[in-house]
């Protein structure tokens, strides 16, 4: 009798990688080509730009937007979620533990950084925020982070003082590096960028109250 016919190896299933839906990435790049026509378009005119513009900035036609956002809004609470992202990247920490001369002038100059990046969208932003409880959201957000900045850069100093002379000077130097105290340096006395940096580091040195020695 002939011998019975080997059985076949058995293999577990083979698993299919995970395709990739191409139309999903490609309106996910129509996305951010839409918020990134958005945000050079605020930096360039200082105002909130019409479906019209952002479509012609972006290369798409207005229809597109739309079935991508909602209304104009959307974009701009999104258009700010993006800064807030990328703000929090370039913003990184760093000579944190420094001296402090060389750390009154690193948060000088990336605050200054950032507010020249991000003005324009920092007052399109606040233009009738208060008709939207997700722009205040955003808003209150944006300032919290630049309150835990001076937080950890001014740490030594801060941490010397009791309250409430603590929290007012907190309160002091981020009013100092508020958006349009930058803005006011710039447009209404026309400082250059390290003209204006100086009065940054003088005020903010001043406001400080002596570093303690370790």
């Amino acid at each position: 009798m002939a011998d019975p016919p080997a059985a076949s190896p058995s293999f577990p299933p083979s698993r299919k990688p995970a395709r990739i839906d191409g139309r999903h990435l490609r309106s996910e790049r129509t996305r951010r080509l839409i918020v990134e026509a958005y945000v050079a378009l605020v930096r360039e005119n200082n105002q909130m730009p019409t479906a019209v513009q952002i479509a012609e900035r972006a290369g798409y036609s207005v229809r597109s937007i739309f079935e991508r956002f909602p209304d104009l809004h959307a974009i701009r609470v999104t258009a700010t979620d993006y800064a807030i992202s990328e703000a929090k990247t370039l913003s990184a920490l760093r000579d944190a533990d420094a001296d402090r001369q060389t750390r009154i002038r690193s948060q000088v100059e990336t605050r200054a950084r950032g507010c020249e990046r991000w003005l324009p969208l920092w007052r399109v932003l606040n233009t009738n925020s208060s008709d939207s409880l997700e722009l205040q959201h955003r808003i209150k957000i944006i300032r919290q982070l630049v309150v835990m900045r001076i937080e950890e850069m001014f740490k030594p100093e801060l941490a010397a003082l009791a309250e409430p002379e603590r929290k007012k000077t907190l309160i002091a130097l981020e009013a100092v590096m508020d958006f349009e105290s930058w803005a006011r340096m710039i447009e209404m006395f026309g400082l250059s960028h390290e003209e204006a940096c100086t009065v940054w580091i003088r005020a903010i040195d001043r406001l400080l109250p002596p570093t303690p020695v370790s």
